[in-house]
């Protein structure tokens, strides 16, 4: 017999929530008190993370062999990894692609809210004022890449890291509280 509810997500604060959340905090100030060398840690994470996916997407292709999406699996893969090896090569060349990369995702992101306020009755001018600012800063990026490569993966790893804390701290990790069970084993 099966239960067919609908799972339903309830954030609840737990202690280990409280103790992560204070070390988030501690580490996103840590962060932002050291930009640069977060820039730069965050830039060999992604060159060998990307490294790593590529090895393991190229050897996963071939248990596609014979199916459709092997040859774009493989290539993936290889590209995939090539872009991490040249990440790891030159690493400010890295932070300098990386950093461009953030400029147009915020310019995109931000033109894609403005035009989506004109779609939504509530909260109209959030969609348009959060959209403005996230292309202003886009465009920043975009115009001034050599001074924003320092600091601009620091700053967004380190307020990414402080506001994970503070979520934690106020209502904890979301927690499915029912839902569908998996089938008994007999």
């Amino acid at each position: 017999m099966s239960d067919t509810t609908n799972a339903t997500v309830a954030r609840r604060r737990s202690g280990w929530d409280i103790v992560f959340g204070i070390l988030m905090l501690i580490a996103g100030l840590v962060i932002l008190g050291d930009t640069v060398v977060a820039t730069t840690v965050s830039v060999f994470l992604i060159g060998w993370t990307a490294v790593v996916a590529g090895i393991v997407l190229a050897v996963w292709s071939f248990t596609r062999l014979r199916s459709d999406g092997f040859w774009w699996a493989l290539l993936g893969g290889i590209v995939l990894a090539g872009l991490g090896v040249l990440v790891l090569q030159n690493p400010g060349r890295g932070a300098l692609w990386i950093t461009v990369f953030i400029g147009a995702v915020f310019v995109a992101g931000g033109v894609t809210r403005v035009v989506m306020a004109f779609s939504v009755q509530i909260g109209r001018w959030l969609f348009v004022i959060g959209g403005v600012l996230s292309v202003l800063l886009g465009g920043w990026i975009l115009v001034n890449p050599v001074a924003a490569t320092l600091t601009v993966l620091g700053v967004l790893l380190g307020v990414q890291v402080l506001v994970e804390g503070i979520t934690l701290l106020t209502v904890g990790r979301p927690r499915i509280t029912s839902g569908p069970r998996p089938p008994r084993m007999a």
